[in-house]
C-alpha cells in the first residue's frame, strides 16, 4: 500500500510545522465563507480562516458501542438475505475488538488525536449518533485532552439504529429533537444520516426532518448510503424538496457504488452536492482513485469530499490515500483544495440559533 512520510503529508495540506506548513496555510486562504461563517466544534466556534492549516475530515467516528460492529454485520446480512444471496456471500461476524481500542480507553483516543494532528489533521468530524451507542462524555473527554477541533454530528443514523422512539414520533416531533441536539451537543453538523438499503418510510421521515432541522439551524448534512451507495439520489431528492441547497449536503460511501461511468457522482455534482468519498485510506482504495479521478478530469474537484470512517489511524486519507491520488494524476494544488478548502466550505454556516454551550 503507497503511503506517504509525514513531511510530505504536512507539505499537501498543511500541519503544525512552519517551514512545511507557511505556503499552505498562505494558499488556504483562498477559500471564501460567507460574512458570520464558522465552523462549531465542540468547544468552540472557528473562523473557517484559523483551520486552514491542515486537513479537515468530514467522517470519522471517535466512539461507538461495544456491540456496533455485530449490529451493523446482522442488519447487512439481513438485507442481503432479503435479496437472496447465499449464507456464504453474508457478512461474517466481525472479529472481537483489540484489547488495546482506542474507543475503549480515552487515553489511547486521545493519543490518536494527537498523532493525527501531527500528520496534518487540523479538524475531524465525530459521526456517531444516538442508538449506535457512542459515549458523548469520551468524545468531550479525548477532544479536550487532544486539543484537536472536533465537530459533533447530530442526527439519527439507519433504520437498524434508531432509538425506538424515532420510530413513533412524528416528523414535527423528530424536527424538535434534532435541533434540541444540535442545540446541546453542541453540534456543527448533522450526521450521518442514513439509509441501509432501499429508502424505508421512517428513514423518509427522517430525512424530510433533518431538512427542516438544517432549514431552522443552517447545520449541513452528511448521509450514510446503503449497501451499497443505494438511494443516493433519492436522499439528495427529500433533502431539497425539504428546502436545503444541494451546496450544503454530502451524500456519503460514494466510493462504494459500482458507477464506472460516475452518472449518479456527477449527477449530485452538477447539482451543487459534494460527493463523499469517505473509507480511504485503507484496502479499498484501488476502486475508488479512478472514481475520484474521473469526477477531477470532469471538472469536479470543488465537489470531491474525503474522509476515512475510522476508529483508529485517523490522518490515513492524508498519509495513505492521497499518494495513491496523486500517482494517478491528481496535482498538489488539487489535494490540498479538496482536504482543506472543500472540508471547511461544507462544514462552514451562519448560525441561526446562539451557541448554547
Amino acid at each position: 500500500m503507497a503511503t506517504t512520510t509525514r513531511r510530505e503529508a504536512l507539505q499537501w495540506v498543511g500541519g503544525a510545522v512552519a517551514s512545511a506548513v507557511l505556503p499552505f496555510r498562505a494558499a488556504g486562504q483562498t477559500a471564501t465563507f460567507p460574512k458570520g461563517a464558522v465552523i462549531r466544534t465542540l468547544f468552540k466556534d472557528y473562523a473557517p480562516e484559523e483551520l486552514a492549516g491542515g486537513a479537515t475530515l468530514f467522517h470519522e467516528h471517535l466512539s461507538l458501542g461495544p456491540d456496533f460492529g455485530e449490529r451493523f454485520r446482522a442488519a447487512g446480512a439481513a438485507v442481503l438475505a432479503a435479496q437472496g444471496a447465499p449464507p456464504t456471500q453474508r457478512p461474517a461476524a466481525p472479529p472481537p475488538p483489540p484489547a488495546n481500542d482506542p474507543m475503549r480507553d480515552v487515553a489511547l483516543m486521545t493519543e490518536e488525536l494527537r498523532s493525527a494532528q501531527r500528520d496534518g489533521v487540523a479538524c475531524l468530524v465525530d459521526a456517531g449518533l444516538e442508538g449506535s451507542g457512542a459515549d458523548f462524555d469520551f468524545i468531550r473527554t479525548a477532544a479536550m485532552q487532544s486539543g484537536l477541533p472536533v465537530v459533533k454530528g447530530a442526527g439519527f443514523y439507519v433504520e437498524p439504529f434508531y432509538p425506538k422512539e424515532v420510530m413513533t414520533m412524528s416528523e414535527e416531533q423528530l424536527v424538535r429533537a434534532l435541533v434540541r441536539q444540535a442545540d446541546t451537543y453542541p453540534a456543527g453538523v448533522f450526521g450521518e444520516i442514513g439509509s441501509w438499503d432501499e429508502m424505508t418510510a421512517a428513514e423518509r421521515k427522517v430525512f424530510r426532518a433533518v431538512g427542516k432541522a438544517h432549514v431552522a439551524t443552517n447545520l449541513s448534512i452528511f448521509t450514510h448510503t446503503g449497501i451499497p451507495g443505494k438511494a443516493a439520489i433519492e436522499q439528495l431528492d427529500i433533502l431539497e424538496d425539504a428546502g436545503v441547497d444541494p451546496r450544503r449536503v454530502c451524500i456519503g460511501h460514494l466510493g462504494n457504488l459500482n458507477d464506472p461511468n460516475l452518472y449518479v457522482h456527477k449527477t449530485i455534482c452538477r447539482r451543487g452536492g459534494f460527493v463523499g468519498f469517505d473509507r480511504q485510506g485503507g484496502n479499498g482504495d484501488a476502486n475508488v482513485v479512478p472514481l475520484v479521478i474521473g469526477l477531477l478530469d470532469a471538472g469536479f474537484a470543488d465537489n470531491v469530499l474525503i474522509s476515512g470512517d475510522a476508529s483508529r489511524g485517523y490522518a490515513r486519507p492524508v498519509t495513505a490515500f492521497l499518494p495513491k491520488l496523486k500517482a494517478a494524476g491528481a496535482d498538489d494544488a488539487t489535494l490540498k483544495r479538496i482536504m482543506v478548502d472543500n472540508s471547511r466550505r461544507f462544514l462552514a454556516f451562519v448560525p441561526k440559533r446562539a451557541r448554547k454551550a
